[in-house]
């Protein structure tokens, strides 16, 4: 098939003369005309021609006929399938001039309101698609969501058309005149609207009919009028139509520009496909439903239990779970399982922390048991010890009881022995004192102490032992004190349980080297004690073994001492090691934090 016979096979585009009623830029119509222009298009070939009836601005008609035989001569030769009239002016000049404008061409009035239509005028080859408009509910609407309102202004243009709809407006207003104070803006240019709207009493709100001209005879096209408006109102803006809804409107019931302009083409394309028009009724395009605009109420403080029922709220911002409700869901199960792991690790914690207890609890009991055991060994040296100062108490009063039976006593002798005999009870009750101190059962607690203190303590208590085995002391403290937190009695347990090991260690070493030397000292940030001896040392294989329980070198031994001063000083925080001297013996080493 060639190129040419392809086209003629193509049907004729259908021609719809399209006739607005101020511009191609007057809203609503224009938004209307767009809407019902892409209508057709998606479902049909149409061929448009658009004209607009310019003199609707104005009162004058001078111009009508001019434009009559315009059009009528425009398409003489090949007459329009079907013309649309936009809006009510242009209903209005189609009705007036129907005889003189192809009176036998298909003509459909829409975009006009059903009161602006003279039914009576309409011929076998019109019909209609109107809207529908219930002034005193757009009224209504206002006073339920904002029912504080005590002033409305008027928005509403100085053409023709507009005039006609400030009075039909003005009948619905008579029943709210004991609730509200009208203004009406018909008798103002834009600018003198724009002054009054910025400046309205609290608790207005304004109800926008249309601007197409204004009072000065100047014609609003587009949407800037509507945005300047809107811009410096200081009150809510109320508009039934839907193609100004989500510019600033507040909302209400509406016409809507999908249901209007799908109506309208469906009754085009009826007419386009030769059904006959006079078998067309009248279609009558109802308000929708309520629609508002969650900005605007948010703006203006509209409750959303004062919106009619059936509203339908639109442009609602999500909320916060909406918008990122699965960053919160994931942050809720994030902070459910750390809560679980937090619970799990302070129920172990506290388990841990009981078990610490007990384990001091049970450490105390067993340092007490070793501390019996100990004191079983140092038994001979401490009576030795106390049996000294008792002798010489015992000397000293006998001595004193034969000085008295002179008849003139030694007076000055007397305070002598009175000075002997509380130097050497002094003495015997600092061996009790030291031994019940070493004996007394009390709980782990931790203070601040110098460890130096403890050292020298603990040597002055194992002096007579020391004597008793034949076994020379060497201490060596350092000059500085060794601030540190800890049990004073365990420290001095640690301390005699190496000292008596290294004594019993040198049981068979000769008498000259029969030396033990504790020496206190700081080491960085730690307090070190150690205790030597110059016995035959340990065995290398033995040196990790000796801090383990039951272990032992001594065939009456139990082997505990060393594994309790290991679970002393790491109660303490510390360490406690053993090493081997380069000249033989063994030396035992503690290193504890120091305070401050």
């Amino acid at each position: 098939m060639t190129p040419g016979q392809s086209r003629a096979a193509d049907p004729e585009p259908k021609r719809v003369l399209m006739l607005h009623s101020f511009g191609l830029r007057f809203r609503p119509w224009t938004d209307y005309s767009e809407a019902l222009r892409s209508e057709l298009s998606r479902r049909g070939s149409i061929e448009f021609q658009d004209h607009s009836l310019l003199n609707a601005r104005r009162s004058s008609d001078k111009s009508d006929a001019p434009f009559v035989e315009y059009l009528r001569s425009l398409n003489i030769d090949q007459p329009p399938d079907l013309i649309v009239a936009i809006g009510a002016p242009a209903a209005n000049f189609v009705q007036a001039h129907r005889k003189d404008l192809f009176p036998t061409t298909p003509m459909l009035y829409t975009l006009v309101e059903r009161r602006r239509v003279d039914f009576d005028k309409l011929t076998k080859y019109d019909t209609v698609v109107a809207i529908t408009n219930n002034d005193p509910a757009f009224f209504e609407n206002i006073l339920q969501v904002l029912p504080q309102t005590t002033t409305i202004a008027i928005v509403v243009g100085a053409s023709p058309s507009e005039t006609w709809w400030r009075n039909e407006v003005a009948k619905s207003t008579a029943r709210f005149a004991d609730r509200v104070q009208f203004r009406w803006y018909n008798e103002l240019s834009f600018e003198d609207m724009l002054k009054d709207a910025a400046n309205l009493p609290p608790h207005s709100a304004i109800f926008w009919i249309g601007l197409n001209v204004d009072a000065a005879g100047v014609a609003h096209e587009g949407n800037t009028a509507f945005s300047r408006f809107h811009s410096v109102a200081n009150a809510p803006i109320f508009f039934h139509d839907e193609s100004f809804f989500g510019e600033g409107i507040v909302g209400g019931p509406m016409q809507v520009v999908a249901r209007q302009s799908k109506q309208a083409a469906e009754v085009a394309l009826r007419i386009l496909n030769g059904e006959n028009v006079a078998d067309i009724q009248p279609i009558f395009v109802q308000l929708a439903a309520p629609m508002f605009d969650w900005r605007q109420m948010q703006r203006w403080g509209i409750a959303e239990r004062n919106l009619p029922p059936g509203s339908t709220v639109y442009y609602r911002e999500p909320t916060l779970w909406e918008q990122y409700w699965w960053q919160i869901a994931f942050t809720i199960a994030l902070v459910l399982v750390q809560a679980g792991m937090i619970a799990l690790l302070l129920f172990e914690h506290r388990r841990r922390q009981f078990a610490e207890v007990q384990s001091r609890q049970r450490m105390a009991e067993l340092a007490h048991v070793n501390r019996f055991s100990t004191a079983g060994e140092l038994t001979a040296s401490i009576a030795h010890e106390i049996n000294q100062p008792l002798g010489s108490i015992l000397t000293n009063a006998e001595a004193a009881k034969e000085i008295l039976k002179n008849p003139n006593p030694d007076v000055a002798e007397l305070n002598e022995i009175v000075d002997d005999i509380l130097k050497d009870d002094r003495r015997a009750n600092e061996v009790i004192r030291r031994m019940r101190s070493l004996l007394k059962k009390a709980p782990f607690e931790l203070k601040n102490i110098d460890l130096n203190d403890v050292a020298r303590e603990t040597v002055d208590f194992l002096s007579s032992l020391a004597v008793g085995r034949k076994v020379e002391l060497f201490s060596a403290i350092a000059p500085a004190e060794l601030s540190i937190l800890g049990d004073r009695i365990q420290l001095q347990q640690v301390i005699l349980n190496l000292v008596v090991n290294g004594i019993e260690a040198m049981k068979d070493t000769l008498g000259e080297n029969r030396i033990i030397s504790i020496r206190t000292s700081r080491v960085d940030n730690f307090a070190e004690l150690s205790v030597s001896d110059r016995g035959p040392g340990i065995p290398e294989e033995k040196l990790k073994e000796v801090f383990e329980p039951f272990h032992t070198s001594k065939a009456e031994g139990m082997g505990m001492g060393l594994s309790i001063a290991r679970t002393i000083v790491e109660a303490h925080n510390g360490l406690i090691w053993a090493k081997n001297r380069d000249h033989g013996g063994a030396s035992f080493r503690i290193r504890l934090p120091l305070v401050g």
